[in-house]
């Protein structure tokens, strides 16, 4: 027989579960849930560190404040799941869908939640600080004051998330895929975003001091009084984009095409500029490389 034809094996159903019975089996020391099925279970202020919920159902679940460190949620379903406040530091949720999860003040610092599903979730003031998010799905999702210091999301797509106030500083944003996403007042400094794509983005007032973004794509992106000191442009496209105000102080725009952009008032001393795209450009007001005015 040809086993390349073989039929592949099909996964088990899910296990029903209750859970008193969940409870009752982690206090006698077995942490092996995996493909259980749990749904609109209340499992608040409870204490489930290292158990393994991989390829589990777990919607509409009550995690508030719970103690979740090393959890295995592993190609876990947790849409519209409560993780509140919830300890998940360390916790593995690779390939797992969290579509309109409420992850609000949670903490998941080292996280694993590569190719995570993230559609429509709240994670207002979650703290990812050096979670690995590499090509997760955020669109519509929403991040006002996140923490994802030095967070690893390259190949993300995040499309109309709302992240104002976020802190993704050192984060790797490398090749991510960022249209119409709101960062207003967010910190970007040291942020490696080459190869991103930020058309229509809003960064306004943004901090990006010291950001690597070179062959970046930013059309008609929003800018204006942003911090792009330092900040390496080179490469990338910036046509009829918003820099009313910005700081471009020693920043790099090489070969960049700054066509139709506005830079009025815009501080650019010690900016470098060779073979940029200047055609149609605002610059009244802008203090210039040289330091004048025009």
């Amino acid at each position: 027989m040809d086993k390349s034809f073989a039929a592949l094996p099909v996964p088990p159903p899910p296990t029903e579960i209750t859970a008193e019975a969940l409870l009752e089996r982690y206090a006698l020391g077995e942490r092996d849930f995996r493909s259980i099925q749990l749904l609109g279970a209340n499992l608040s202020h409870q204490d489930l560190s290292g158990a393994n919920f991989r390829q589990a159902v777990l919607c509409r679940c009550n995690f508030s404040e719970s103690k979740l460190i090393g959890v295995n949620f592993r190609e876990a379903r947790l849409s519209e799941t409560n993780f509140y406040q919830a300890n998940l530091t360390l916790s593995n949720f690779i390939g797992a869908d969290l579509t309109e999860a409420s992850l609000v003040e949670a903490d998941l610092t080292e996280a694993g939640m590569r190719s995570v599903n993230l559609i429509r979730t709240n994670l207002s003031r979650a703290i990812l600080r050096e979670a690995n998010l590499n090509e997760a799905t955020f669109d519509h999702a929403v991040l006002p004051y996140a923490d994802l210091t030095e967070a690893s999301l390259s190949r993300t797509k995040m499309l109309a998330v709302a992240m104002p106030h976020a802190n993704l500083t050192n984060a790797n944003l490398t090749s991510a895929l960022m249209n119409g996403i709101g960062l207003e007042e967010a910190s970007l400094v040291g942020a490696l975003l080459s190869g991103a794509t930020l058309e229509g983005a809003n960064l306004q007032g943004a901090d990006l001091s010291r950001a690597k973004m070179t062959g970046s794509h930013l059309v008609n992106v929003n800018l204006a009084k942003a911090n792009l000191r330092g900040t390496n442009l080179s490469w990338s496209t910036l046509r009829g984009s918003n820099l009313r105000g910005a700081t471009l102080y020693r920043t790099k725009l090489c070969w960049t095409n700054l066509s139709g952009a506005d830079l009025t008032d815009a501080v650019m001393i010690n900016a470098k500029l060779d073979y940029a795209n200047l055609r149609h450009t605002d610059v009244q007001g802008t203090v210039l490389p040289d330091g004048f005015t025009r």
